[in-house]
């Protein structure tokens, strides 16, 4: 009888043993992945990956939110998960014959731009969260509280009005949040829809340690991104500066060849500068730049980019933009300078200021480089310098 119950003892301690050896094994991969690179995208990916893959946590799916500080909302950033319970099931048979690592699943991934942003995230995506919203809600409950809400199968009707119930359909589900310092700055959602296996309270504690890893990382991330925008960026108007636009150009220009998409370039000098300057003096000059700069980023769409070339020079790179649109936002930027009331400086009357306009347009069937495209942009500015200024010209 003794040996009996040293024997189910013995189980017992082997198989915590066991069990602490795998979360061990678990956090110290997923810490090693999250050292590898300091880029947002992949951080994120390389959590979610530790969340739901079979070497990592192995939950079905999961959904990482980050807190937007400038807009207060929690948005989400990414999701990975199978579509259908037909996918998880392709997907449980291959990797239950492979013996892929945690690093496997990341490297054969990593560099797919649409890797997280599949049907689960579109799913979720517009849900966006004022952080704002009453307690009533899950993820303001989890992000406030700083604490996981784990809502059982016995309990997840009392939460069928709940916004992200309404859109994430599980039986159970768990939101862990990301803290830092007593400051939460992310949740990830995570559940198992397909295997329906309960959500232990063991696998809730290794969540949490690697939460505690994942927030770290996040954080890093985001101090080098601050950093590297910093290192692109102008420090009188805040827009890209020259070697960032070079790089960017010589991008995009590669990114339409190879789409055959258009791009434009709008090379932008402003009328009368030097006068300007010497009439009213260098800081109201840089004023006038700073005001400029603000209509440029105003006029910008997504995926624009808005650059200060130099001097007063800026220039646009317009991605996926023919002549025609390129000419519409030319003008409806000169229009904006040319209308805009800038400080009166020793008049004490509202000055205005007027810019000139040169566009240019890569075309895919011609050998034209980033040199080729800034000169022909720079030749159409010396036509609407030469034909009256206030004027946008196209080569």
């Amino acid at each position: 009888m003794i040996n009996i119950h040293q024997k189910q003892t013995d189980d017992t301690v082997q198989k915590e043993i066991e069990r602490a050896r795998r979360e061990l094994s678990i956090l110290y991969e997923v810490s090693r992945a999250m050292r590898t690179t300091l880029e947002l995208r992949e951080i994120l990916y390389i959590i979610l990956t530790g969340v739901t893959s079979h070497t990592g946590l192995g939950f079905n799916r999961a959904i990482l939110y980050l807190a937007n500080n400038v807009t207060r909302c929690l948005e989400p950033k990414m999701a990975l998960g199978p579509e259908s319970l037909e996918h998880a099931q392709s997907i449980w048979r291959y990797i239950s014959g492979s013996k892929h690592s945690l690093d496997d699943f990341i490297q054969d991934n990593i560099l797919d731009k649409n890797i997280g942003q599949g049907a689960l995230f579109k799913t979720v995506e517009p849900l966006k969260i004022p952080l704002s919203t009453t307690k009533d809600n899950l993820l303001i409950t989890a992000f406030l509280e700083g604490s996981p809400v784990h809502i059982p199968k016995e309990k997840i009707s009392d939460h069928a009005q709940d916004p992200l119930l309404q859109v994430f359909k599980t039986n159970e589900l768990v939101i862990m949040p990301l803290k830092i310092k007593n400051q939460v700055n992310g949740l990830i959602i995570a559940d198992n829809l397909y295997t329906q296996k309960p959500i232990s309270d063991d696998e809730l504690k290794i969540f949490s340690m690697l939460a505690d890893h994942a927030s770290l990382a996040i954080e890093n991330s985001r101090l080098y991104e601050i950093t590297k925008h910093k290192s692109h960026t102008d420090a009188l108007t805040n827009l890209w500066n020259h070697g960032y636009f070079q790089d960017k150009l010589a991008e995009s220009i590669e990114q339409a060849r190879a789409a055959g998409q258009p791009l434009s370039l709008l090379m932008i000098d402003v009328d009368n500068f030097k006068e300007l300057n010497d009439r009213c003096g260098h800081q109201n000059g840089d004023i006038v730049l700073k005001d400029i700069a603000h209509i440029l980023l105003a006029s910008s769409r997504e995926g624009d980019y808005a650059c200060r070339y130099g001097g007063e020079e800026f220039s646009m790179i317009l991605r996926e933009t023919n002549a025609e649109q390129a000419c519409g936002i030319a003008e409806r930027v000169r229009q904006n300078v040319a209308e805009h009331a800038f400080p009166g400086f020793s008049s004490g009357q509202p000055g205005r200021v007027t810019i000139s306009i040169g566009l240019a347009v890569f075309s895919k069937d011609t050998d034209q480089t980033k040199e080729t495209l800034i000169g022909r942009a720079d030749k159409a500015l010396y036509a609407a310098k030469h034909s009256g200024k206030n004027t946008t010209c196209t080569a």
